[in-house]
């Protein structure tokens, strides 16, 4: 079966009960997880979590259906989380359904996939799998996103304070979710003992801002700054910001902009487009100059190659978690190269 964005959280405890394999793919791997994450949550027995790459099963296609119908040292409940590319999947998910013998729920997280891939078309017509896709959220949706999950919390929002909390979080689901965890804990608001939370709360708890955070380095990065990228890897480094957090920054920047190069087409009328998605409030219009800058660096198979390795990154940091700094900002530092060279034509 499938399931949209929009009707995907409402129901997320059915398929959690009809469904023993999920398919959350779609340009927005933010809400993709966030989506494992809620069916996990309302799975009758979520039990022990094993995670298994996407690359690994592709080298071992038996290897998922083996691990979802074994049992854990005790025998207690479990559940398989794969985080894939593509449709390097779609051996594997063919073997989970020819083993006999039931079989633990299994998550899938594909980026670079859609709807409309192999794998998905292998599952969709299925009443014991779901396909859900997921695009990236704009500015308003993503304030929406932000006060109900306040509002889960305990937690009352200003408009104004979801923004700003939507914005700091670059638009991810999952560091919004954590803002308004840590805000909720602050204020030891619940569901049961709801709190008001104001911008002087937001303030002492909150997660650094575009101006003091990692925006700044995706900018430097995406805009072909290689002046001013090791300013901001120092930068980064003496706040102690976190580079999977500064990855998931530069996946949902490059997300925006391949929607954005969607719209755009064959146009030339980058200026237009950015002000209309301004007056949509789509974009914010802190943004504008820089999605103007890297509109005209990134389009076409560059972009397509861009989204690619900006995927791969993000699996080779969650990885190499050790190595997480210097590999990120490797990869920055050849994606900014590579734009200057650009951006100079």
């Amino acid at each position: 079966m499938k399931a949209t964005q929009r009707d995907f959280p409402g129901a997320a405890s059915k398929f959690a009960r009809q469904c023993s394999i999920f398919f959350f793919c779609g340009p927005d791997e933010s809400g993709a997880a966030a989506a494992a994450d809620a069916v996990c949550a309302a799975l009758p027995d979520a039990g022990e979590r094993v995670e298994l790459a996407g690359a690994e099963l592709k080298r071992d296609p038996v290897l998922l259906g083996d691990e979802a119908r074994s049992t854990s040292l005790f025998g207690d409940a479990r559940h398989i989380f794969v985080r894939a590319s593509g449709d390097e999947l779609l051996d594997a998910v063919g073997n989970f359904f020819l083993g006999s013998g039931e079989a633990c729920p299994v998550l899938i997280v594909a980026s670079g996939a859609t709807d409309k891939s192999r794998t998905a078309k292998l599952l969709e017509k299925r009443p014991d799998a779901l396909v859900a896709m997921f695009y990236p959220p704009d500015l308003r949706s993503m304030t929406g996103t932000v006060r109900d999950l306040a509002d889960a919390a305990g937690v009352r929002l200003s408009g104004d304070l979801a923004e700003r909390i939507a914005r700091a979080s670059a638009l991810d689901q999952r560091l919004a979710l954590s803002e308004v965890t840590k805000l909720a804990l602050y204020l030891d608001a619940s569901p049961e003992a709801p709190k008001t939370a104001d911008p002087a709360a937001w303030n002492e708890i909150g997660a650094a801002t575009e101006e003091d955070g990692f925006m700044p380095i995706v900018n430097a990065a995406l805009s072909g700054q290689v002046k001013r990228l090791p300013a901001e890897l120092a930068r980064m480094r003496e706040l102690g910001i976190n580079a999977v957090a500064v990855a998931l920054a530069v996946e949902r920047r490059t997300a925006q902009l391949a929607q954005l190069a969607a719209r755009l087409g064959r146009s030339s009328d980058i200026g237009g487009l950015i002000d209309s998605e301004k007056a949509a409030r789509r974009i914010f219009w802190k943004d504008e100059r820089d999605l103007r800058e890297q509109l005209k660096i990134w389009r076409g198979k560059r972009l397509d190659r861009l989204v690619a390795r900006v995927t791969a990154l993000h699996r080779n940091l969650l990885g190499n978690s050790q190595s997480a700094e210097m590999l990120l900002a490797q990869e920055l530092a050849e994606i900014a190269s590579h734009a200057s060279l650009v951006g100079t034509r």
